[in-house]
């Protein structure tokens, strides 16, 4: 059976030539997640049936999209089990945070289901939709996270990537790599002017991180106990940043619960894409003896 993908305007084509009657067209949806404003958060492609289209298929049509990431849905069951599978425009990845909660609004706005199980190549990602005063928010719990702390040599050529130095970082804070369904680096500056002024080595921060199998790199800067800014850089996805990034999100959970186990339930929040314009919201929540994150945050569509 061959398929044929177009793009016009905000729709995705998908003819089917084989055993069908005629053609199936599915459209493609777009919206911005961790936000209330369209233009706001990080936006995703949605595919909420993505049927039997090729890998190459996938990979084009999130190159044409030109989001972060774009996910690829199958239709759910009546359990609310759906298969999905993330694009960036350069490659696919395992896991990704802003398009599972893009794609579970997207799901409960057409069918009524808010309780879904995304079967992600990681594992499961269970996702509950609900409305709340700020819009309608979904809430993930990520897979079982885990960190560890950062190779010197590593560190010093993830610093010199970044054109950072050793005194650049917030040494009550160490550097960890930390994993939530991706692996992705965790350093922490001492000031929101060094994170404001983010100018890194493109080329070389992709190879290193090529060579680590990291996601993003999550920098931060804590403003209070409970709020931090986070900036991803995210050149493996051909993407000079990220705007909103939920798994990084998750993986800053497993961080915590690493070097801060919780002794009471803990609420973040994280405020990420200020400085690209894009404002997002990101809640992080962490539960004593357990090493799962949940990730919450709003989505709307982006109009037409």
């Amino acid at each position: 059976m061959a398929a044929m993908v177009l793009i016009t305007n905000n729709r995705w084509t998908r003819s089917f030539r084989g055993p069908h009657d005629g053609g199936m067209t599915s459209q493609l949806l777009r919206y911005a997640a961790f936000t209330r404003d369209p233009a706001g958060g990080n936006p995703a492609g949605v595919v909420l049936d993505s049927g039997d289209l090729a890998d190459a298929d996938m990979q084009q049509l999130a190159a044409e999209v030109g989001y972060s990431e774009t996910a690829f849905l199958t239709v759910p069951a009546a359990d609310g089990t759906v298969g999905v599978r993330y694009f960036s425009p350069a490659a696919e990845v395992p896991f990704c945070g802003h398009a599972t909660v893009a794609s579970a609004v997207a799901i409960a706005e057409r069918t009524g289901q808010r309780s879904l199980h995304f079967r992600t190549t990681i594992g499961e990602v269970s996702v509950e939709v609900r409305d709340s005063p700020s819009g309608r928010e979904a809430r993930l719990v990520s897979v079982e996270t885990s960190s560890s702390p950062i190779d010197d040599e590593i560190l010093g050529r993830l610093l010199t990537a970044l054109r950072w130095s050793a005194t650049d970082l917030d040494p009550t804070w160490p550097v960890h790599v930390a994993y939530a369904g991706n692996h992705h680096p965790i350093l922490t500056t001492h000031s929101r002017a060094r994170l404001q002024d983010l100018d890194y080595d493109f080329d070389a921060l992709k190879a290193l991180m090529i060579e680590q199998d990291w996601t993003t790199v999550n920098l931060l800067w804590w403003e209070s106990d409970s709020v931090v800014h986070s900036r991803n850089p995210f050149p493996v996805g051909g993407v000079v940043e990220d705007p909103a990034t939920g798994a990084a999100a998750a993986a800053l959970g497993g961080y915590l619960i690493a070097t801060q186990p919780p002794t009471s339930p803990r609420q973040l929040l994280i405020r990420q894409g200020e400085d690209l314009g894009r404002p997002s919201r990101l809640g992080l929540g962490l539960t004593p003896g357990s090493t799962r994150a949940v990730v919450s945050g709003t989505a709307v569509r982006i109009p037409d």
